[in-house]
């Protein structure tokens, strides 16, 4: 509440009041899609229905990359991230990646490499843990977003967690993009069983997971 400002909240209520009759309609330029940017915006949506063919590991680079990847000095990343204190790890459940053993990875964004975490295929057994979405299990690859969130919460408290799921956000757009870029497919996955995404995938017991990213090529 504004104290000692009468006036203020006034003309605050009565605007509240009258501002459906007051406003006016104001039509925009149109939005050209010339711009690669735009197009790929405009061509966005999920794919659930993937073909068999591979992944190219040089694809699976830059789906990482989009994701994670260093682009300045001081580990300056490709997504925005509050303090730039970057709490999401980043692992990949592979399956069908030529030049790349089935398995899930870590991907270490300062040296752009990825570390076996367990060395089998495990998208079946992701999927299940995904709610039952069997179409998950189809991707050649399947990006997964955990969190640290001390990283942030030290520094913000309460109020990094949401900073956290905020960059989580940014960064599956990045992975979503790239993909397009790519003439890849991608979705978003949230809905899945916390404790069992981790067993899984293997990951530390102070690793949230947040998102899962499937990828690949669309079934003709």
């Amino acid at each position: 509440m504004v104290r000692g400002c009468p006036d203020i909240l006034r003309n605050i209520q009565m605007i509240g009041a009258n501002a459906t009759p007051r406003m006016h309609a104001l039509t925009l330029p149109v939005v050209s899609t010339a711009q690669p940017l735009a197009q790929l915006l405009q061509q966005r949506r999920s794919l659930r229905d993937y073909a068999s063919t591979p992944l190219g590991i040089e694809a699976l680079a830059a789906l990482l990359w989009a994701a994670q990847g260093i682009t300045a000095r001081d580990d300056l990343r490709t997504a925005p991230s509050a303090g730039a204190l970057y709490p999401l790890e980043l692992y990949c459940v592979a399956g069908a990646v030529t030049g790349l053993v089935p398995g899930v990875y870590h991907y270490l964004p300062r040296l752009h490499t990825l570390q076996t975490v367990l060395p089998e295929d495990r998208r079946v057994l992701l999927a299940d843990a995904a709610l039952d979405q069997e179409w998950l299990a189809a991707a050649p690859v399947v990006l997964a977003l955990g969190a640290l969130f001390r990283r942030t919460t030290r520094k913000y408290g309460e109020r990094g967690i949401r900073y956290v799921h905020i960059e989580v956000g940014h960064v599956a757009q990045n992975v979503c993009l790239m993909a397009g870029a790519l003439g890849l497919g991608a979705a978003t996955v949230g809905a899945f069983d916390d404790a069992a995404v981790q067993t899984v995938l293997g990951l530390p017991d102070d690793v949230v997971p947040l998102y899962l990213l499937p990828a690949g090529w669309a079934e003709r």
